[in-house]
Protein backbone atom coordinates (compact mmCIF):
# COMPACT_ATOMS: atom_id res chain seq x y z
CA UNK A 1 0.00 0.00 0.00
CA UNK A 2 1.05 3.70 -0.69
CA UNK A 3 1.59 5.32 2.91
CA UNK A 4 -0.90 8.24 2.75
CA UNK A 5 0.68 11.17 4.19
CA UNK A 6 1.35 14.07 2.38
CA UNK A 7 5.45 13.88 2.15
CA UNK A 8 7.37 11.38 2.61
CA UNK A 9 11.11 11.65 2.35
CA UNK A 10 13.99 8.91 2.73
CA UNK A 11 16.05 9.72 5.40
CA UNK A 12 19.31 11.04 5.20
CA UNK A 13 22.45 8.88 5.86
CA UNK A 14 24.54 10.52 8.78
CA UNK A 15 28.04 11.99 8.69
CA UNK A 16 29.75 14.95 7.75
CA UNK A 17 27.76 17.06 5.77
CA UNK A 18 24.63 16.12 3.17
CA UNK A 19 23.93 12.12 1.86
CA UNK A 20 25.91 11.24 -0.93
CA UNK A 21 22.79 9.83 -2.59
CA UNK A 22 21.07 12.73 -5.04
CA UNK A 23 18.25 14.14 -3.34
CA UNK A 24 15.02 15.14 -5.53
CA UNK A 25 11.38 16.54 -4.50
CA UNK A 26 8.09 15.23 -6.28
CA UNK A 27 5.28 17.72 -6.48
CA UNK A 28 2.03 16.25 -7.30
CA UNK A 29 -1.01 17.88 -8.32
CA UNK A 30 -3.34 16.78 -5.65
CA UNK A 31 -2.59 13.54 -3.27
CA UNK A 32 -6.01 12.82 -2.58
CA UNK A 33 -6.42 11.53 -5.85
CA UNK A 34 -6.24 7.54 -6.38
CA UNK A 35 -4.40 8.74 -9.81
CA UNK A 36 -1.71 10.56 -7.72
CA UNK A 37 -1.43 7.65 -5.32
CA UNK A 38 -0.44 5.20 -8.64
CA UNK A 39 1.88 7.66 -9.85
CA UNK A 40 3.73 7.91 -6.16
CA UNK A 41 4.02 4.38 -6.58
CA UNK A 42 6.19 4.61 -9.85
CA UNK A 43 8.41 7.31 -8.22
CA UNK A 44 8.55 5.13 -5.73
CA UNK A 45 10.02 1.90 -7.73
CA UNK A 46 12.16 4.70 -9.72
CA UNK A 47 13.81 6.52 -7.03
CA UNK A 48 15.04 2.68 -5.47
CA UNK A 49 15.80 1.65 -8.78
CA UNK A 50 18.47 4.59 -9.23
CA UNK A 51 19.04 5.01 -5.38
CA UNK A 52 17.97 8.85 -5.31
CA UNK A 53 16.42 10.22 -1.73
CA UNK A 54 12.89 11.66 -2.67
CA UNK A 55 10.35 13.58 -0.68
CA UNK A 56 6.55 13.40 -1.92
CA UNK A 57 4.74 16.50 -1.69
CA UNK A 58 1.64 18.10 -2.85
CA UNK A 59 -1.36 20.62 -2.33
CA UNK A 60 -4.52 18.31 -1.14
CA UNK A 61 -6.95 19.36 -3.62
CA UNK A 62 -6.23 20.39 -7.41
CA UNK A 63 -7.55 23.61 -6.84
CA UNK A 64 -4.76 24.89 -3.79
CA UNK A 65 -2.10 27.00 -6.49
CA UNK A 66 -0.98 28.83 -3.26
CA UNK A 67 -0.27 25.72 -1.99
CA UNK A 68 1.82 24.18 -4.60
CA UNK A 69 3.69 27.06 -4.86
CA UNK A 70 4.66 26.99 -1.02
CA UNK A 71 6.03 23.40 -1.65
CA UNK A 72 7.79 23.94 -4.66
CA UNK A 73 9.80 27.14 -3.14
CA UNK A 74 10.17 25.26 0.41
CA UNK A 75 12.48 22.59 -2.41
CA UNK A 76 14.57 25.39 -4.02
CA UNK A 77 15.19 26.65 -0.63
CA UNK A 78 16.36 23.12 0.85
CA UNK A 79 18.81 23.28 -3.12
CA UNK A 80 17.31 19.90 -3.90
CA UNK A 81 19.15 17.93 -6.67
CA UNK A 82 15.89 18.11 -8.98
CA UNK A 83 12.17 18.51 -9.26
CA UNK A 84 9.54 16.72 -10.50
CA UNK A 85 5.83 18.28 -10.69
CA UNK A 86 2.32 18.10 -12.09
CA UNK A 87 1.13 21.79 -11.93
CA UNK A 88 -2.43 22.55 -11.00
CA UNK A 89 -2.00 25.52 -12.95
CA UNK A 90 0.35 26.18 -15.81
CA UNK A 91 0.68 29.78 -15.23
CA UNK A 92 0.17 30.22 -11.98
CA UNK A 93 3.21 27.51 -11.41
CA UNK A 94 5.54 28.73 -14.31
CA UNK A 95 7.36 31.86 -11.66
CA UNK A 96 8.41 28.98 -9.30
CA UNK A 97 9.36 26.33 -11.51
CA UNK A 98 11.37 28.85 -13.34
CA UNK A 99 12.82 29.88 -9.80
CA UNK A 100 13.85 26.36 -9.03
CA UNK A 101 15.57 26.38 -12.73
CA UNK A 102 17.32 29.91 -12.36
CA UNK A 103 18.65 28.11 -9.21
CA UNK A 104 20.24 25.56 -11.25
CA UNK A 105 17.81 22.91 -10.19
CA UNK A 106 16.64 20.75 -12.97
CA UNK A 107 12.79 20.56 -13.30
CA UNK A 108 10.98 17.62 -15.26
CA UNK A 109 7.48 18.02 -15.49
CA UNK A 110 4.55 15.69 -15.90
CA UNK A 111 0.52 14.85 -16.55
CA UNK A 112 -0.04 18.37 -16.32
CA UNK A 113 2.15 20.99 -17.71
CA UNK A 114 3.91 24.24 -16.55
CA UNK A 115 4.35 27.65 -18.93
CA UNK A 116 7.79 27.78 -18.84
CA UNK A 117 10.80 26.47 -21.18
CA UNK A 118 14.32 24.60 -20.04
CA UNK A 119 12.60 21.52 -18.59
CA UNK A 120 14.24 18.42 -18.74
CA UNK A 121 11.21 15.89 -19.51
CA UNK A 122 7.66 16.55 -19.94
CA UNK A 123 6.06 13.10 -19.31
CA UNK A 124 2.22 12.86 -19.84
CA UNK A 125 -0.68 10.88 -21.39
CA UNK A 126 -1.81 12.09 -25.14
CA UNK A 127 -4.72 14.48 -23.56
CA UNK A 128 -5.48 15.50 -26.49
CA UNK A 129 -5.67 12.48 -28.52
CA UNK A 130 -7.75 10.90 -25.66
CA UNK A 131 -10.53 13.69 -25.83
CA UNK A 132 -10.82 13.14 -29.44
CA UNK A 133 -10.99 9.32 -29.06
CA UNK A 134 -13.33 10.00 -26.09
CA UNK A 135 -16.16 12.23 -28.93
CA UNK A 136 -15.49 9.38 -31.49
CA UNK A 137 -16.60 6.54 -28.61
CA UNK A 138 -19.46 8.21 -27.61
CA UNK A 139 -20.80 9.82 -31.23
CA UNK A 140 -20.36 5.88 -32.43
CA UNK A 141 -22.95 5.13 -29.37
CA UNK A 142 -25.41 7.50 -30.37
CA UNK A 143 -25.31 6.94 -34.08
CA UNK A 144 -23.34 9.69 -34.91
CA UNK A 145 -26.61 11.93 -34.05
CA UNK A 146 -27.90 13.34 -30.45
CA UNK A 147 -26.94 16.12 -28.05
CA UNK A 148 -24.00 15.19 -25.67
CA UNK A 149 -22.76 17.03 -22.33
CA UNK A 150 -19.68 17.42 -20.75
CA UNK A 151 -18.82 17.25 -16.67
CA UNK A 152 -15.28 19.35 -16.72
CA UNK A 153 -12.70 19.51 -13.97
CA UNK A 154 -11.36 22.72 -13.75
CA UNK A 155 -10.23 26.32 -15.48
CA UNK A 156 -6.61 25.97 -16.13
CA UNK A 157 -5.67 22.33 -15.98
CA UNK A 158 -3.63 21.48 -19.07
CA UNK A 159 -3.91 18.10 -19.12
CA UNK A 160 -7.90 18.21 -18.41
CA UNK A 161 -8.08 20.78 -20.89
CA UNK A 162 -6.63 19.39 -24.07
CA UNK A 163 -8.99 16.29 -23.07
CA UNK A 164 -11.82 18.62 -23.48
CA UNK A 165 -10.74 20.80 -26.32
CA UNK A 166 -10.02 17.29 -27.97
CA UNK A 167 -13.31 16.64 -27.25
CA UNK A 168 -14.83 19.80 -28.46
CA UNK A 169 -12.68 20.10 -31.92
CA UNK A 170 -13.48 16.21 -32.84
CA UNK A 171 -17.34 16.90 -32.21
CA UNK A 172 -17.42 20.19 -34.19
CA UNK A 173 -15.55 18.50 -37.58
CA UNK A 174 -16.83 14.99 -37.44
CA UNK A 175 -20.15 14.46 -35.83
CA UNK A 176 -22.65 17.17 -37.69
CA UNK A 177 -25.51 16.03 -36.41
CA UNK A 178 -24.35 15.79 -32.58
CA UNK A 179 -24.55 18.93 -30.56
CA UNK A 180 -22.41 19.58 -27.10
CA UNK A 181 -25.01 21.21 -25.27
CA UNK A 182 -23.65 21.81 -22.32
CA UNK A 183 -20.66 21.91 -20.59
CA UNK A 184 -19.80 22.57 -16.86
CA UNK A 185 -16.75 22.31 -14.21
CA UNK A 186 -17.00 20.48 -11.34
CA UNK A 187 -13.73 21.83 -9.88
CA UNK A 188 -11.70 18.51 -9.27
CA UNK A 189 -14.55 17.65 -6.90
CA UNK A 190 -16.76 14.50 -6.97
CA UNK A 191 -19.43 16.20 -5.27
CA UNK A 192 -19.57 19.35 -7.25
CA UNK A 193 -19.25 17.18 -10.49
CA UNK A 194 -22.28 15.24 -9.18
CA UNK A 195 -24.37 18.23 -9.25
CA UNK A 196 -22.87 19.64 -12.49
CA UNK A 197 -23.68 16.34 -13.79
CA UNK A 198 -27.18 16.39 -12.44
CA UNK A 199 -27.54 20.38 -13.77
CA UNK A 200 -27.30 18.73 -17.24
CA UNK A 201 -29.56 16.15 -17.10
CA UNK A 202 -32.23 18.28 -15.92
CA UNK A 203 -31.60 20.91 -18.35
CA UNK A 204 -31.14 18.47 -21.22
CA UNK A 205 -33.97 15.61 -20.28
CA UNK A 206 -32.78 14.41 -24.40
CA UNK A 207 -29.48 14.24 -23.54
CA UNK A 208 -28.05 11.08 -25.24
CA UNK A 209 -24.72 11.09 -23.63
CA UNK A 210 -21.88 12.49 -21.32
CA UNK A 211 -18.02 12.63 -21.40
CA UNK A 212 -16.34 12.95 -17.77
CA UNK A 213 -12.74 14.58 -18.07
CA UNK A 214 -11.41 13.43 -15.34
CA UNK A 215 -11.37 10.95 -11.86
CA UNK A 216 -13.58 13.27 -10.24
CA UNK A 217 -15.63 14.26 -13.12
CA UNK A 218 -16.45 10.50 -13.33
CA UNK A 219 -17.12 9.89 -10.40
CA UNK A 220 -20.02 12.58 -10.20
CA UNK A 221 -21.36 11.88 -13.95
CA UNK A 222 -21.73 8.14 -12.22
CA UNK A 223 -23.37 8.99 -9.07
CA UNK A 224 -25.99 10.82 -11.08
CA UNK A 225 -26.74 9.01 -14.01
CA UNK A 226 -27.20 5.62 -11.46
CA UNK A 227 -29.64 7.90 -8.68
CA UNK A 228 -31.57 8.89 -11.88
CA UNK A 229 -32.31 5.38 -12.65
CA UNK A 230 -30.19 6.48 -16.62
CA UNK A 231 -27.72 4.05 -16.57
CA UNK A 232 -27.91 2.60 -20.19
CA UNK A 233 -29.82 5.33 -21.66
CA UNK A 234 -27.96 8.45 -20.96
CA UNK A 235 -24.14 7.03 -22.75
CA UNK A 236 -21.13 7.78 -20.96
CA UNK A 237 -17.28 7.66 -21.58
CA UNK A 238 -15.70 8.26 -18.16
CA UNK A 239 -11.49 9.02 -17.66
CA UNK A 240 -9.60 7.59 -15.40
CA UNK A 241 -9.90 4.69 -13.15
CA UNK A 242 -11.06 3.88 -9.50
CA UNK A 243 -13.21 1.22 -7.87
CA UNK A 244 -16.33 3.04 -8.85
CA UNK A 245 -15.73 3.53 -12.29
CA UNK A 246 -14.92 -0.35 -12.36
CA UNK A 247 -18.39 -1.18 -10.76
CA UNK A 248 -20.55 0.77 -13.09
CA UNK A 249 -18.72 -0.45 -16.24
CA UNK A 250 -19.51 -3.93 -15.00
CA UNK A 251 -22.96 -2.38 -14.41
CA UNK A 252 -23.32 -1.12 -17.77
CA UNK A 253 -23.49 2.74 -16.01
CA UNK A 254 -20.27 3.18 -18.41
CA UNK A 255 -19.92 2.48 -21.78
CA UNK A 256 -16.46 2.94 -22.11
CA UNK A 257 -13.47 3.94 -20.12
CA UNK A 258 -10.16 5.94 -20.79
CA UNK A 259 -7.23 4.91 -19.01
CA UNK A 260 -3.72 6.09 -17.80
CA UNK A 261 -0.91 4.70 -17.22
CA UNK A 262 -0.13 6.45 -13.92
CA UNK A 263 2.86 3.82 -12.59
CA UNK A 264 4.90 4.73 -16.03
CA UNK A 265 4.19 8.30 -15.87
CA UNK A 266 5.50 8.21 -12.20
CA UNK A 267 8.59 6.24 -12.57
CA UNK A 268 9.34 8.21 -16.10
CA UNK A 269 9.49 11.07 -14.31
CA UNK A 270 12.04 9.96 -11.73
CA UNK A 271 13.95 8.34 -14.35
CA UNK A 272 14.26 11.24 -16.41
CA UNK A 273 15.74 13.06 -13.56
CA UNK A 274 17.54 10.08 -12.53
CA UNK A 275 19.41 10.27 -16.09
CA UNK A 276 19.73 13.66 -16.11
CA UNK A 277 22.00 14.14 -12.90
CA UNK A 278 24.09 10.92 -14.18
CA UNK A 279 25.13 12.97 -17.56
CA UNK A 280 22.73 11.05 -19.87
CA UNK A 281 20.31 12.78 -21.85
CA UNK A 282 16.79 11.68 -21.93
CA UNK A 283 14.00 12.38 -24.10
CA UNK A 284 12.59 16.39 -23.72
CA UNK A 285 8.66 14.60 -24.31
CA UNK A 286 7.01 11.34 -23.69
CA UNK A 287 3.03 11.19 -25.09
CA UNK A 288 1.58 7.91 -23.58
CA UNK A 289 -1.87 6.73 -25.36
CA UNK A 290 -4.36 6.55 -23.34
CA UNK A 291 -6.02 2.94 -23.10
CA UNK A 292 -9.82 2.55 -24.19
CA UNK A 293 -11.35 -0.37 -21.59
CA UNK A 294 -14.68 -1.95 -22.06
CA UNK A 295 -16.53 -4.40 -19.47
CA UNK A 296 -15.16 -7.58 -22.12
CA UNK A 297 -11.51 -6.52 -21.06
CA UNK A 298 -11.84 -6.48 -17.22
CA UNK A 299 -11.25 -10.12 -17.03
CA UNK A 300 -7.82 -9.49 -18.69
CA UNK A 301 -5.23 -9.73 -16.31
CA UNK A 302 -3.23 -7.04 -18.30
CA UNK A 303 -5.69 -4.50 -18.25
CA UNK A 304 -6.41 -5.08 -14.70
CA UNK A 305 -2.88 -4.32 -13.87
CA UNK A 306 -3.82 -0.48 -15.45
CA UNK A 307 -6.76 -0.44 -13.88
CA UNK A 308 -5.29 -1.10 -10.09
CA UNK A 309 -1.43 -0.43 -10.38
CA UNK A 310 -0.88 -0.41 -6.56
CA UNK A 311 -1.82 -3.74 -6.36
CA UNK A 312 0.32 -5.34 -9.08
Amino acid sequence: MIPRRSLLAFPIAAGCGRSARKRIGVVAKATSHLFFRAIHAGVEKAAKEFALDYQWNGPNDETEHARQIQIVDAMVAQRLDAIAISATDERALAAPVERAIRAGIPVSVFDSAVNVEGFVTFVATDNHGAGCAAARQLAALLAGRGKVGMVMQKPGGTSTGLRERGFDETIAKEFPNVTVAARQFGMADSAKSRAAAENILTAHPDLGGIFASSEAASIGAIQAIRGRGLSGKVRLITFDSSEMHVEALEEGTVDRMLVQEPFRIGYEAVKSLADFLAGRKPVHRMDLPAREVVKADLGNPEVRAVLFPIRH
